[in-house]
């Protein structure tokens, strides 16, 4: 699993609009990479919107946000344009990017076991290091937090 001061590998994956995203293309600024179980759900709305009422001030931070799930580009492209989301939403239906930050574990729905996105924060640094790990994240208020983060 990728820890805090690891290097965090370059992926690509398609965003909301079915153009090809780098983590290399922000080099030299932090980003913020919030894994969310599936798009358009009641927590999931929370944390996204809870990002698009911070966007602004993360932007000030000089971070780039990135949501991304196991959704399709077109799911994706909904969510954002329902909620108005001004950041990008990347779709990684294989799983392959959630597996490399080890955020597909299993879960309890309706006391079925499934296996699902764990919602997890991670902040990678501007040399691709990564910072800090909010794992088991409450969609209320975390934007804020990953904001107080930054200011530190």
């Amino acid at each position: 699993m990728i820890q805090a001061g690891d290097i965090v590998k370059n992926f690509t994956l398609d965003d909301q609009d079915g153009h090809s995203v780098h983590l290399a293309d922000f080099a030299g600024k932090p980003v913020i990479l919030f894994f969310y179980p599936r798009a358009d759900t009641p927590g999931c709305t929370i944390e996204a919107c809870g990002f698009r009422d911070t966007f602004k001030k993360l932007q000030a931070a000089g971070a780039v946000v990135l949501g991304i799930s196991r959704d399709t580009v077109k799911a994706q492209k909904k969510f954002q344009e329902k909620y108005d989301l001004p950041y990008t939403l990347l779709a990684d239906p294989d799983m392959a990017i959630c597996k490399y930050f080890d955020v597909i574990k299993p879960k309890n729905m309706y006391g079925k076991m499934v296996t699902g996105v764990e919602r997890t924060t991670f902040v990678i640094g501007p040399d691709r290091r990564l910072l800090h790990v909010f794992p088991k994240v409450k969609p209320e208020g975390h934007a804020e937090e990953v904001l107080q983060l930054l200011k530190r």
